[in-house]
Formats: structure tokens, sequence, C-alpha cells
């Protein structure tokens, strides 16, 4: 047996036992497919740690930059109490009319409000909004602009919120100190501020699965 085709039956027995997609995630998913969204969306079991890590949060308030076709979103939404609030920022208005739909459909279009523009452009007005701190934020966008969603993240996040940075591996290529290539330079860029902001005690982890070989950091405000 191939080692992907491991990985796909492992992930398989996981998300079967532990994630299953219900109806409104499948239909996401569809929908997204449908619409001809780029399949990089997390995977089930993914969605389900975003979601264990919101409830270990006790978040009140989430931050998502990057939205697709909100099937991450749907995830960490499922997460927050009836009072609760989910800003998700999406480049694409085609890709954020997909998610508006998959949200909706999924009963948790109060909870969510989706923003469309370039996240860059989108965050500074949401810092002049003065909102209050957001307890998680989620970086899923383009990778070369990471270590600016990060340093925004703390900008709108608490001692205690907890922020964290998808797809950091880059098959691998993050290890690469003489790659010029953008996505790599930009995760790169990322890691080095979580190692060396006082503000930040972060970690990254490898993984694989049905989408390969990736992984992401994690990064705990403090104080």
């Amino acid at each position: 047996m191939s080692g992907s085709q491991l990985w796909d039956d492992v992930d398989f027995y996981f998300t079967s036992h532990l994630s299953p997609d219900d109806e409104a995630l499948q239909a996401a998913l569809r929908e997204s497919e449908v619409n001809d969204l780029p399949h990089v969306n997390v995977t089930a079991n993914q969605g389900k740690l975003l979601q264990l890590l919101a409830q270990l949060q006790d978040a009140r308030s989430i931050l998502e930059i990057g939205t697709l076709g909100g099937y991450s979103t749907i995830w960490l939404a499922r997460a927050l109490p009836a009072d609760g609030r989910l800003i998700s920022l999406e480049y694409s208005a085609r890709h954020a009319e997909v998610a508006v739909r998959n949200i909706a459909r999924a009963g948790l279009e109060r909870l969510v409000e989706v923003r469309v523009g370039p996240a860059l452009e989108s965050l500074p007005k949401l810092a002049d909004e003065n909102p209050a701190p957001f307890d998680l934020v989620f970086i899923d966008a383009d990778k070369a602009n990471n270590p600016h969603y990060v340093e925004w993240a703390l900008r709108l996040t608490r001692a205690g919120s907890l922020i964290i940075v998808d797809n950091v591996v880059r098959g691998g290529r993050v290890a690469d100190a003489d790659s010029r290539e953008p996505d790599v330079v930009g995760t790169r860029a990322a890691i080095e501020l979580i190692a060396a902001h006082p503000r930040l005690s972060g970690t990254a982890i490898q993984t694989v699965g049905s989408k390969g070989y990736d992984g992401f950091a994690l990064a705990r405000v403090l104080a």
C-alpha cells in the first residue's frame, strides 16, 4: 500500500468515527465544487479540530481570514454560543456568495458575517470599529501575506487568544531558506515572527492525510 493511500485510509477511519460530515457540511462541499472553487478547504477532521480548539478557548468571537466556500467557517461557528460572533474575510466576491449560501443553509447566518475584499484592506477597517478582542483567529488566505495577517491578529486579540495559521509546511518547502517563492517566504516570515515576538508563544505541527503533506502553526497571545 502506498503512503498516500494509507494516509487516505487513516483519514477516512478517523473522520467516519470522530468528525463525520452532516448534510450542511456535505452541501457546502458540493456547492463549492459546482461553483469551481479551489479544492483547498480543510478536511473534516481538521474542521473538527478547529471546532474543538474554539470550544477549548471558550470562544465568543472568532476572526477568520480566508472564507473560501465557508466550510471551515461552519465548523468554527458551531463552537460559538448563541450570542457569539464570527467575522470572515474573503477576497473573492464569487467565493463569498457561495460561502454566504452555505452558512445560511447551516443555520448560522445570525452568527457569521462575511466581508468581501482584500484582507489587508478589510483588517484596518475592522480595527477602526474598535471591536472587542477576538478569542481565536484562523488564518487561511494567501500565504505571502501571512506575517501581515499575524501582526493584525495580534492587534485584534487579547492575552489568552489563540492564533492558528494553516498550510505552513508547503509540502516541505518551508524548510528551504533559499526559496524565493512568495508562499514559502511569507510562511517562513510568519513562523519567525511567532518565534521572535515577545507576546507570542507558538509551535507548528506537521500533518499527513487526504490533502497530502501539510501542517499548521498555533500561537497563544501572551500578556
